[in-house]
């Protein structure tokens, strides 16, 4: 998944409103779209080195949107717009190798009246469902963890996985780690013990469970290695 433009770098300072945050470039300070509603827990620190990408629509309210933040030396995508174009992207190219058979992608496909999954994969001895999570928090070293806040949309993700699961079709949670210092990841129970539960059960139902890792370069993000599940 590449960036449109270069992206610019610059200082982080504040985040409010959830949406806005507001960006050291330069002797400039300026006021960015923030693409995450997350609690981003561990990145928010005055100072950290962050990339925006600069909207090429001059009507737009804010120019800027924030796109990776640096921490501990290691950069972090937090544009939770771009979890499923970088999945896209790998499942496209065969990336993933256990859908190496795929004949059609179809995204946003609904299941139900009250739900959607983010990909419907279709092959030609079975049809599955992935629904991606976006994942950013590390408060061990090389260790990822989700949710890093309480997710009610989470656990409907796998209450409906799961009745897909029941109606014949294979089922995925694929988390896309957007960070490059991490090679094992596993529930952050004490943020959302209900999640961390309902997912172990799912899990012994056969929802299966996949994670990888991404690598950054200075043209875009894309899916990088398969990372250790530890549930």
């Amino acid at each position: 998944m590449n960036f449109n433009k270069k992206l610019i770098s610059g200082e982080f300072i504040k985040r409010y409103k959830r949406f806005f945050v507001d960006v050291r470039i330069g002797d400039l300070t300026v006021t960015a779209h923030c693409p995450n509603t997350g609690s981003m827990m561990g990145l928010l620190k005055k100072g950290n080195k962050v990339w925006l990408s600069e909207a090429d629509n001059p009507k737009r309210k804010l120019k800027y949107t924030l796109q990776v933040i640096e921490d501990q030396n290691s950069k972090v995508g937090i544009n939770t717009h771009l979890t499923n174009k970088i999945v896209l992207d790998a499942l496209k190219k065969k990336k993933i190798k256990i859908f190496k058979d795929l004949i059609e992608i179809q995204q946003e496909v609904k299941f139900n009246n009250n739900t959607r999954f983010d990909f419907l994969l279709i092959e030609k001895t079975k049809r599955t469902f992935i629904e991606v999570k976006n994942v950013t928090l590390s408060r061990k070293k090389s260790l990822a963890e989700f949710p890093d806040a309480i997710t009610s949309r989470g656990l409907k993700h796998i209450k409906e996985l799961l009745n897909a699961r029941r109606k014949g079709y294979e089922t995925y949670l694929l988390y896309l780690i957007q960070r490059e210092d991490c090679n094992k990841f596993k529930l952050a129970k004490d943020i959302d013990p209900e999640y961390s539960k309902l997912l172990e059960k799912a899990v012994k139902k056969k929802l299966k469970i996949l994670c990888y890792d991404c690598k950054f370069s200075s043209k875009g993000i894309k899916l990088n290695r398969k990372i250790q599940v530890l549930i």
